[in-house]
C-alpha cells in the first residue's frame, strides 16, 4: 500500500474518532435535535454515515456485487433508500445507533487497509481510485459531523485534515456546473488557504487572475454547502471565482439547498 493512501486512511480514522467522542458524550435528548439540514436530526446524520460507511465497505470487499446492488437501486428509482436507512436509525436508541456507526466505520477502515491501491472502487457515480474514495468518505464524515456539532454542545475542532476536503472542493469545480446543466468554464481559479495549524495550502495556477483566498475553515464549509458565502471571510477576486463560489458543490448528487445568509455567525479566525 502506498504511503499516500495509508496517510489518508489514518486521517479518516482520526476524523471518525473525533466525531465518535462528541457523540459518545451526548445526552439522549440531543440525538433528536434538528440540524441545519432541513428535516434531518442529529440521529439522521449519524444514520447516513453508518449506512454509507457500510456501503463503502461492500464496494471495496466485493465490487462486482456492489455494482449489481447499485444497478438494482437505480432500476427501482432509488426513492426508498434514504427513507430506509433513516427509518432504521430512528428506531434505535442512541447507544445502539452509535454502535451501528462505530462498527460500520471501523469495518471501513479495516477494508481500506486491504484494498489494492491500483484498483477502482465502484460507487453510486463513477468508480474512483482508493485514494479518492477514502478522501470522499473523510469529507462526508467531516461535513455530516459539522452538521452535528453545529447544534450540540460538543467540541470537534477543525484540523489540517481539511486539506483533503479542500482538495475535493477544487477538483469538483467542473461538477458544480455539470450538475446544474451548465458548461464548466475554462478560466483558471487559484485557491490560497490557511489551514488550522497556520500552514498554507495553495491549489491552482499561481498566475491566475481569479483567486479565492482565506481559511480552509471557511472554504470547506462553502464547498460542502454548510455555510453561505456571505457568512465567511473568504476573499473572492474575479468573475469566474465569484460564479464558482456561488454554486460550489464538493459532494455528489443534485444541488443542495445549502444555507441561507445570516444563518450562522462568522467563524472566529485564529
Amino acid at each position: 500500500m502506498s504511503d499516500e493512501l495509508s496517510a489518508i486512511i489514518e486521517d479518516l480514522d482520526a476524523e471518525q474518532t473525533a466525531l465518535r467522542e462528541v457523540l459518545g458524550a451526548l445526552p439522549a435528548a440531543d440525538w433528536d435535535k434538528p440540524t441545519h439540514a432541513a428535516g434531518w436530526s442529529v440521529r439522521d446524520q449519524v444514520s447516513h454515515l453508518a449506512y454509507f460507511d457500510e456501503a463503502a465497505t461492500r464496494a471495496m470487499l466485493n465490487p462486482e456485487a456492489f455494482v449489481k446492488e447499485v444497478q438494482e437501486i437505480l432500476q427501482s428509482g432509488g426513492g426508498g433508500l434514504e427513507a430506509a436507512y433513516l427509518g432504521r436509525g430512528r428506531e434505535m436508541a442512541p447507544g445502539e445507533l452509535l454502535e451501528w456507526w462505530r462498527t460500520a466505520s471501523q469495518a471501513l477502515i479495516a477494508a481500506a487497509h486491504n484494498v489494492d491501491p491500483a484498483s477502482r472502487v465502484p460507487w453510486y457515480g463513477p468508480a474512483m481510485s482508493p485514494a479518492s474514495f477514502i478522501t470522499a468518505r473523510l469529507m462526508e464524515t467531516w461535513a455530516h459531523g459539522l452538521d452535528v456539532v453545529d447544534v450540540v454542545d460538543g467540541d470537534r475542532p477543525d484540523s489540517d485534515r481539511l486539506r483533503h476536503v479542500a482538495f475535493i472542493g477544487v477538483r469538483a469545480r467542473p461538477y458544480s456546473y455539470n450538475v446544474r446543466g451548465k458548461t464548466p468554464p475554462t478560466t483558471e481559479v487559484r485557491v490560497e488557504l490557511t489551514l488550522p495549524s497556520g500552514k498554507k495550502l495553495e491549489l491552482g495556477d499561481a498566475g491566475a487572475e481569479n483567486v479565492v483566498r482565506g481559511t480552509a475553515t471557511d472554504f470547506c464549509r462553502v464547498v460542502t454547502q454548510r455555510r453561505h458565502l456571505a457568512d465567511t471571510d473568504l476573499e473572492i477576486r474575479g468573475a469566474a471565482a465569484e460564479e464558482w463560489m456561488a454554486i460550489a458543490q464538493a459532494f455528489a448528487g443534485p444541488p443542495g439547498e445549502g444555507r441561507q445568509p445570516g444563518e450562522f455567525a462568522r467563524e472566529k479566525q485564529a
